[in-house]
Parts: C-alpha cells; structure tokens; sequence
C-alpha cells in the first residue's frame, strides 16, 4: 500500500485452538435445531489503513476461516483510504481496532492521545529505495547530489536516517524530491532514487517491463535504521473495558496471518472477494502476500511469536522518532504497549 503519514490534531472526539464451548441443542416442532443458550457473537470492527489488498491477509484469513467466530466476535473489516485518518477512527469510537503504522502511534501518542498497541503486526520495513542501473548508482555514497523521492511521511525519515548511517548530509548532499503516489517520477527520470514498498511499488516497477537485473535495491533493515511500521492499536479506556474482547480478538487475527502465511494461494481469493473490481490482479495480490509473509514472520519467528514485539526495532523505532522530530519528548514505550493483549493474560 502507499502508507500515508498522518500527524493527527484531534479538536474533539466523539462521545491454536477453538475456545468457543459448545451448547447442546433442542430440537424445534419443525425438525430443526437451534441453541438457546448460545452467547450472541460480540461485534468488533476492525479499520483498515488502506483499501482491501494482502497486506491485510490475516484479517481477511481470520474472518473466512471462522476463527474470529470460534472466539466468539462478529468482526465487521473496515476498508480505509487516503482520507481517512485511522487514529480518529479508534479515538472517536467509529472502530474498536485499527490498523496503523507504530510510528504513527507514537506521534499521536506525543499529541496526547490515549492509544496502545495490541500486537506488531509486521517485523521488517517494507520500503526500499530504487535505482536504476543506468545511473550508476550502486551505492549510497553516490547517492550525493541525487534528486532522492520520499512521501512526506514517516517514510522520509527512515530515508534520512539511512542517508546519514551512510555518511550523507540529508539536508545538504541530497535533494530530497516529494514523490507520488505512482512510480511515474521514477519511470520518466525525474528521480534518480524512489521509495518504494516490496510488496507494492516495487513490482509495479517491475510490471512495467523494468527487470530486476536493471534495479539497484538498498534495504532499510539491512542499514539498521528500519522502523516499525503496521501495528494494531486500540484506545486505552476500550481495552481496559474490553480487555478479553482484545485478547480473542488479536489472538484470531494472529491466527489468521498463520493460516494466511501456509496457505497463500487460498488466502489470496479470499482477498480478491473483497477487492474492487479493476482495482488489482490477482497476480498482484499473490506477490503482495508472499512479500508481507517474510514482513510478518521473518525467517526464525515461529507461529506464536507472530505479532509479538521485539525491543530493539520497538526502541529504534521511538529513537528515531525522537531524533527527526516526529515526536518531541522520549516515548513511553511501556506505555505504549499493552502486552498483555499477546500474551493473553
């Protein structure tokens, strides 16, 4: 997806097993069954932070497969968009759940807002930077006096810690161009480094008949200065009320990028049921998948460490945070996270 950053100023807000138990059932005058006693599923939206697509496989996986419904909860799956704004929708009660970069919890956390995270759902950045072989730019020290693309979000400062890991003044040895939300700069040279995602951007460069042999691709994580990016957070008094209500709901959502993760193919039309139609190919949404299957269990996480937090990324994240601005006192990550959620207690 292309993540948008969003700085939120909030003037006011608006008032792996079953565990579902099973009840006998009676038998009706019409030879039909049906359970009395049966506790009604309990509603839970979940807000997208972008429109329906793989990177949200998990929840789509979650809810196909009935693992919400084994957990007792009726999920309701809330598309996003570029307009709309995921931290007001979990603040103002809209939704229970949203989907959201860490970093963008940590900044809207800086402005006072009472918001958590529940599970990490992705371990590794997905952006990269691109370019093209032809410019010979096959290091980031010739990176200098390069027109360099960035959206104006969180992503150009994980761009501008990379420059600076690699010995380069962002402010003075590059130019830092706004970058749109298509490839086109890229495409017509008038940028000679982009940003891009792995499991988007990057293919669509690729789709467009660009080899892989003809890219240079420099890796976030592979520098050091990777932050945090999709994570489930909630509102902290939601959570204190409904504090079960998060563990079933997180723990079917893990469960759900487990199955979503070992069944890619399957989990993929599961998503295509949901896209718009025109919107997306199918080979596009496979790619998707399998690329967000190394972000959300990266070689060496087992099953149930899926969603867990790791704190040297929780704490490089908030570092660079601090460093570049984005927020302006030191986050209280303890704060900031309730374990607990994961851990089921």
């Amino acid at each position: 997806m292309l993540s948008m950053f969003m700085v939120l100023v909030l003037v006011t807000a608006c008032a792996s097993d079953k565990s579902a138990t099973t009840t006998p059932v009676a038998s009706t005058a019409a030879g039909a069954t049906k359970s009395p006693s049966a506790e009604p599923l309990k509603k839970v939206k979940i807000q997208l932070k972008w429109v329906p697509q793989a990177q949200f496989a998990g929840i789509y996986a979650a809810k196909e497969k009935g693992f919400y419904k084994d957990e007792g909860i009726d999920v309701e799956i809330v598309p996003g968009g570029p307009d709309v704004i995921i931290e007001q929708q979990v603040i103002n009660g809209a939704v229970d759940i949203g989907v959201s970069s860490f970093d963008s919890l940590l900044v809207n956390r800086d402005n006072g807002l009472p918001l958590v995270s529940l599970a990490q759902v992705t371990q590794k950045s997905s952006y990269r930077l691109l370019s093209k072989k032809s410019t010979g730019i096959d290091a980031p020290a010739k990176m200098k006096d390069k027109k360099v693309g960035t959206w104006m979000g969180s992503q150009q400062f994980q761009v501008l810690a990379f420059m600076e890991k690699n010995g380069l003044d962002p402010k003075k040895d590059i130019q830092l161009v706004k970058q749109g939300f298509t490839m086109d700069q890229f495409f017509g040279d008038q940028l000679d480094v982009a940003t891009a995602t792995i499991y988007n951007e990057y293919y669509v460069v690729l789709e467009s008949g660009v080899k892989e042999t003809d890219l240079n691709v420099f890796n976030f994580d592979d520098a050091g200065v990777a932050m945090l990016e999709d994570t489930l957070i909630a509102k902290k008094d939601w959570v204190d009320k409904n504090h079960d209500l998060a563990v079933k709901a997180v723990r079917a959502t893990m469960k759900g990028w487990n199955y979503a993760i070992e069944h890619q193919d399957e989990v993929v039309d599961i998503v295509m049921k949901s896209v718009t139609a025109g919107s997306t190919t199918k080979q596009h949404q496979t790619t998707m998948l399998k690329e967000m299957a190394k972000l959300v269990r990266p070689e060496g996480f087992k099953n149930d460490q899926v969603g867990s937090f790791v704190d040297e990324s929780v704490t490089r994240t908030a570092d660079i945070a601090l460093k570049y601005g984005l927020i302006k006192k030191p986050a209280d990550l303890t704060a900031a996270i309730d374990k607990t959620i994961l851990q089921g207690k």
